[in-house]
Protein backbone atom coordinates (compact mmCIF):
# COMPACT_ATOMS: atom_id res chain seq x y z
CA UNK A 1 0.00 0.00 0.00
CA UNK A 2 1.23 3.48 -0.92
CA UNK A 3 1.94 5.67 1.93
CA UNK A 4 0.25 9.46 1.53
CA UNK A 5 2.77 12.08 0.71
CA UNK A 6 3.70 14.03 3.93
CA UNK A 7 2.34 17.27 4.35
CA UNK A 8 4.61 18.93 6.77
CA UNK A 9 7.48 19.95 4.65
CA UNK A 10 5.24 22.43 2.77
CA UNK A 11 3.49 23.78 5.83
CA UNK A 12 6.62 24.73 7.28
CA UNK A 13 7.87 26.18 4.01
CA UNK A 14 4.56 27.81 4.57
CA UNK A 15 5.51 28.96 7.72
CA UNK A 16 9.35 30.45 7.43
CA UNK A 17 7.90 32.62 4.42
CA UNK A 18 5.20 33.90 6.69
CA UNK A 19 7.46 34.28 9.48
CA UNK A 20 10.06 35.99 7.05
CA UNK A 21 7.41 37.95 5.38
CA UNK A 22 6.59 39.15 9.32
CA UNK A 23 9.51 39.74 9.78
CA UNK A 24 10.47 41.85 6.77
CA UNK A 25 7.35 43.55 7.67
CA UNK A 26 8.26 44.98 10.93
CA UNK A 27 11.58 45.80 10.03
CA UNK A 28 10.10 48.36 7.62
CA UNK A 29 8.43 50.06 10.42
CA UNK A 30 11.19 50.44 12.72
CA UNK A 31 13.63 51.18 10.56
CA UNK A 32 11.10 54.36 8.86
CA UNK A 33 10.26 55.20 12.75
CA UNK A 34 13.90 55.07 14.69
CA UNK A 35 16.55 55.04 11.30
CA UNK A 36 19.09 52.15 11.37
CA UNK A 37 20.87 53.35 14.64
CA UNK A 38 18.55 53.56 16.41
CA UNK A 39 16.36 50.22 15.34
CA UNK A 40 17.21 47.02 17.22
CA UNK A 41 16.74 42.86 16.31
CA UNK A 42 15.14 42.99 19.43
CA UNK A 43 12.41 46.04 18.76
CA UNK A 44 11.59 44.51 15.14
CA UNK A 45 11.28 40.70 16.97
CA UNK A 46 8.74 42.02 19.20
CA UNK A 47 6.90 44.35 16.71
CA UNK A 48 6.62 40.51 14.49
CA UNK A 49 5.61 39.10 17.38
CA UNK A 50 8.62 36.74 17.15
CA UNK A 51 11.38 35.80 19.33
CA UNK A 52 14.94 37.51 18.67
CA UNK A 53 16.43 34.14 18.07
CA UNK A 54 13.74 33.86 15.36
CA UNK A 55 14.98 36.79 13.69
CA UNK A 56 18.58 35.96 13.76
CA UNK A 57 17.55 32.75 12.08
CA UNK A 58 16.27 34.22 8.92
CA UNK A 59 18.83 37.18 9.02
CA UNK A 60 21.87 37.07 10.59
CA UNK A 61 22.31 40.54 11.94
CA UNK A 62 20.44 43.83 11.37
CA UNK A 63 22.56 44.82 8.64
CA UNK A 64 21.39 41.82 6.69
CA UNK A 65 18.09 42.73 7.33
CA UNK A 66 18.26 46.15 6.47
CA UNK A 67 20.17 45.13 3.17
CA UNK A 68 17.24 42.79 2.41
CA UNK A 69 14.61 46.07 2.74
CA UNK A 70 17.11 48.12 0.73
CA UNK A 71 17.04 45.50 -1.96
CA UNK A 72 13.43 45.38 -1.83
CA UNK A 73 12.68 49.26 -2.40
CA UNK A 74 15.60 49.25 -5.56
CA UNK A 75 13.77 46.37 -6.99
CA UNK A 76 9.84 47.88 -6.91
CA UNK A 77 11.11 51.07 -7.84
CA UNK A 78 13.00 49.68 -11.08
CA UNK A 79 10.41 47.00 -12.18
CA UNK A 80 8.63 48.90 -14.25
CA UNK A 81 11.12 50.23 -16.53
CA UNK A 82 12.63 46.53 -16.11
CA UNK A 83 12.08 45.92 -20.49
CA UNK A 84 11.70 48.82 -21.84
CA UNK A 85 12.75 49.38 -25.37
CA UNK A 86 12.89 52.23 -28.20
CA UNK A 87 10.22 50.81 -30.14
CA UNK A 88 8.01 51.03 -26.98
CA UNK A 89 5.82 54.84 -26.45
CA UNK A 90 7.41 57.01 -24.04
CA UNK A 91 3.80 58.44 -22.97
CA UNK A 92 2.56 54.88 -22.17
CA UNK A 93 5.86 53.63 -20.05
CA UNK A 94 6.38 57.50 -18.49
CA UNK A 95 2.55 57.00 -17.22
CA UNK A 96 3.14 53.83 -15.96
CA UNK A 97 6.09 54.69 -14.27
CA UNK A 98 4.60 57.55 -12.50
CA UNK A 99 1.36 55.66 -11.30
CA UNK A 100 3.44 52.68 -10.43
CA UNK A 101 5.46 55.08 -8.50
CA UNK A 102 3.32 56.83 -6.94
CA UNK A 103 0.86 53.84 -6.14
CA UNK A 104 4.06 52.54 -4.43
CA UNK A 105 4.39 55.83 -2.17
CA UNK A 106 0.63 55.76 -1.23
CA UNK A 107 1.09 52.22 -0.04
CA UNK A 108 4.71 51.20 1.01
CA UNK A 109 5.85 55.29 2.51
CA UNK A 110 7.71 53.61 4.89
CA UNK A 111 10.37 52.22 2.32
CA UNK A 112 10.48 55.19 0.37
CA UNK A 113 11.46 57.45 4.04
CA UNK A 114 13.91 54.24 4.95
CA UNK A 115 15.77 54.46 1.56
CA UNK A 116 15.47 58.63 2.02
CA UNK A 117 17.17 58.36 5.31
CA UNK A 118 20.05 56.15 4.25
CA UNK A 119 21.04 58.45 1.18
CA UNK A 120 21.13 61.28 3.70
CA UNK A 121 23.41 60.02 6.10
CA UNK A 122 25.92 59.40 2.95
CA UNK A 123 24.40 55.87 1.88
CA UNK A 124 27.39 53.70 3.90
CA UNK A 125 25.05 50.93 2.93
CA UNK A 126 24.22 51.57 -0.85
CA UNK A 127 27.04 53.16 -1.80
CA UNK A 128 28.57 50.28 -3.97
CA UNK A 129 25.03 49.85 -5.31
CA UNK A 130 24.72 53.20 -6.14
CA UNK A 131 28.06 53.53 -7.19
CA UNK A 132 28.02 50.35 -9.82
CA UNK A 133 24.68 49.08 -10.44
CA UNK A 134 22.34 51.87 -10.15
CA UNK A 135 24.48 53.74 -12.52
CA UNK A 136 24.25 51.04 -14.85
CA UNK A 137 20.72 50.45 -14.75
CA UNK A 138 19.95 54.54 -15.04
CA UNK A 139 22.57 54.79 -17.90
CA UNK A 140 20.50 51.60 -19.71
CA UNK A 141 17.62 53.62 -19.08
CA UNK A 142 18.94 56.51 -20.53
CA UNK A 143 19.78 55.21 -24.00
CA UNK A 144 16.39 54.32 -24.24
CA UNK A 145 15.21 57.66 -23.62
CA UNK A 146 17.70 59.08 -26.08
CA UNK A 147 16.65 56.50 -28.75
CA UNK A 148 12.96 58.54 -28.35
CA UNK A 149 14.40 61.77 -28.61
CA UNK A 150 16.30 60.67 -31.87
CA UNK A 151 12.99 59.16 -33.51
CA UNK A 152 10.97 62.40 -32.91
CA UNK A 153 8.90 60.92 -30.14
CA UNK A 154 9.58 63.12 -27.28
CA UNK A 155 11.68 66.56 -26.84
CA UNK A 156 15.26 66.89 -26.39
CA UNK A 157 16.16 66.86 -22.63
CA UNK A 158 18.53 65.35 -20.48
CA UNK A 159 17.59 61.66 -19.76
CA UNK A 160 19.38 61.20 -16.50
CA UNK A 161 18.19 64.31 -15.31
CA UNK A 162 14.17 62.89 -16.42
CA UNK A 163 14.82 59.92 -13.97
CA UNK A 164 16.12 62.05 -11.53
CA UNK A 165 13.00 64.17 -11.79
CA UNK A 166 10.39 61.24 -12.00
CA UNK A 167 12.03 59.51 -8.50
CA UNK A 168 11.87 63.35 -6.89
CA UNK A 169 8.34 64.10 -8.09
CA UNK A 170 6.79 60.80 -7.09
CA UNK A 171 8.98 60.02 -3.75
CA UNK A 172 8.02 63.24 -2.61
CA UNK A 173 4.55 62.20 -1.75
CA UNK A 174 5.68 59.74 0.79
CA UNK A 175 9.15 61.51 1.91
CA UNK A 176 7.49 64.37 3.08
CA UNK A 177 3.32 63.57 3.38
CA UNK A 178 2.84 65.50 6.70
CA UNK A 179 4.30 68.82 4.39
CA UNK A 180 1.65 67.92 1.68
CA UNK A 181 -0.73 67.50 4.04
CA UNK A 182 -0.58 70.28 5.78
CA UNK A 183 -0.25 72.97 2.72
CA UNK A 184 -3.32 71.31 1.42
CA UNK A 185 -5.09 71.45 4.37
CA UNK A 186 -5.89 67.86 5.05
CA UNK A 187 -5.55 64.93 7.50
CA UNK A 188 -5.39 62.56 5.01
CA UNK A 189 -5.67 62.05 1.02
CA UNK A 190 -8.53 59.80 0.02
CA UNK A 191 -7.70 57.24 -3.16
CA UNK A 192 -9.58 59.75 -5.90
CA UNK A 193 -7.98 63.00 -4.80
CA UNK A 194 -4.65 60.79 -4.59
CA UNK A 195 -5.82 59.53 -8.15
CA UNK A 196 -6.04 62.81 -9.17
CA UNK A 197 -2.84 64.38 -7.70
CA UNK A 198 -1.53 61.10 -10.01
CA UNK A 199 -3.12 62.19 -13.16
CA UNK A 200 -2.14 65.84 -12.47
CA UNK A 201 1.88 64.67 -12.37
CA UNK A 202 1.79 62.49 -15.45
CA UNK A 203 0.28 65.68 -17.47
CA UNK A 204 2.85 67.50 -16.27
CA UNK A 205 5.86 65.11 -17.29
CA UNK A 206 4.13 64.81 -20.55
CA UNK A 207 3.74 68.01 -21.64
CA UNK A 208 7.36 68.87 -20.04
CA UNK A 209 8.31 65.93 -22.25
CA UNK A 210 6.56 67.24 -25.38
CA UNK A 211 4.46 64.55 -25.56
CA UNK A 212 1.72 65.47 -25.17
CA UNK A 213 -0.84 68.48 -24.11
CA UNK A 214 -2.83 69.23 -21.46
CA UNK A 215 -5.64 68.53 -23.26
CA UNK A 216 -4.78 65.76 -25.27
CA UNK A 217 -2.19 64.08 -22.47
CA UNK A 218 -2.83 60.01 -22.01
CA UNK A 219 -3.58 58.35 -19.38
CA UNK A 220 -2.11 55.10 -18.42
CA UNK A 221 -3.43 53.10 -15.60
Amino acid sequence: MTKPVQAAPVKMGRIRLKRRAAILAAAEQEFACNGFKGTSTSAIAERAGLAKAQVHYYFGSKEDLYQEVLATIMNQWNLTLEDITADDEPAEVLSRYVRAKMHFSRERPELSKIFASEVLRGAPILQTYLGKQQYEWVQSRAAVIRAWVEQGKMRRIDPVQLIIYLWALTQHYADFNTQVLAVMGKDCLTDEEYGELTDQLIDMVLVGCGIATRDTSTHVR
